[in-house]
């Protein structure tokens, strides 16, 4: 059942293909726990205590709580899937907790560095620079996933009412607004692109792509950004992700509406966009003790 759990999340739900992957290695951990110490596969005889005697095996390894909960979301779609399937007639999940984890502040790049990475850090005037650049300021102005990025065809981008229909989570389709700078950067992109497309005589739906004219790939994308990131950036964490922090913490430093955020971010719920509000607090914190006499 479980590869059928894992061909249904990559399919039918649509999950990210780290997320699937993420989600086969939690599930083969857990399995070859159960039968290393349990002796047991067979799911429908797995119970709370087992889970938990799993979970504390994992701390006691020194596994971060954050990540444990990952591998807790991971068996509760499993047992969910399970008892949708009628494998299973009770969820053992309702009766774990999960251990709290330190919620970790999201790492973003100084709109001031950002600035200075688009204005004054030199791209090639070729096919892979300018597809480079459109990548960082697409992430940064628009503040999409990695997924939903390399998955952006032609065919989504209006720019006659300047806005992209991009796939997210869930499969949930969403409309995100382009500003005239990253419009500008799209119609520079796209005749090099198309020239490209006719000299390997190829067409392709996607507005990303590699040199051979395919599809580009998560892999690529993260390496432009992590090179680019260096540039201007001290960060430990340089990747597209990074981006979509400093989209959100530029926006709401800007004075955005939290809900419109949200929407832009296409997150299920306010709680998982209220993070930045931490780092707007930072900020004025910061702010404060600069100019007032008494601080």
């Amino acid at each position: 059942m479980s590869q059928q759990f894992i061909t249904y999340i990559s399919q039918v739900k649509r999950y990210s293909p780290h997320t699937v992957r993420s989600y086969q290695s939690d599930l083969e951990q857990f399995e070859n726990y159960c039968l290393e110490a349990y002796q047991t596969s067979d799911h429908s005889s797995i119970n709370h205590h087992i889970i938990r005697s799993w979970i504390v095996s994992l701390l006691d390894s020194g596994v971060s709580a954050r990540s444990i909960n990952r591998k807790i979301s991971c068996l509760k779609s499993f047992y969910k899937f399970l008892l949708k399937k009628g494998e299973i007639t009770s969820d053992p999940l309702l009766k774990v907790i999960a251990p709290k984890s330190q919620k970790r502040l999201p790492e973003f790049v100084k709109e001031n560095d950002l600035d200075t990475l688009l204005n004054n850090i030199p791209f090639e005037d070729d096919f892979e620079g300018q597809r480079n650049k459109l990548i960082i300021v697409t992430f940064y102005l628009t503040g999409m996933r990695l997924s939903e990025l390399i998955q952006i065809k032609t065919i989504d981008i209006d720019m006659s009412k300047s806005e992209v229909k991009i796939l997210g989570k869930g499969n949930k389709q969403r409309i995100i607004p382009i500003p005239e700078y990253l419009k500008s950067e799209i119609n520079k992109y796209l005749i090099t692109r198309n020239t490209l497309l006719e000299e390997l005589q190829q067409t392709s739906p996607h507005l990303f792509i590699t040199r051979q004219g395919k599809q580009s790939y998560a892999k690529l994308v993260y390496r432009v950004i992590n090179k680019h990131l260096a540039y201007v950036s001290t960060n430990t964490k340089k990747s597209p992700h990074t981006l979509r922090h400093s989209f959100a913490t530029v926006m709401l430093n800007k004075g955005a509406n939290l809900n419109a955020i949200k929407e832009i971010l296409g997150h299920s719920s306010l709680s998982a966009t209220q993070v930045y509000t931490h780092n707007s607090i930072e900020k004025l914190k910061t702010i404060y003790k600069q100019a007032h006499p008494r601080a």
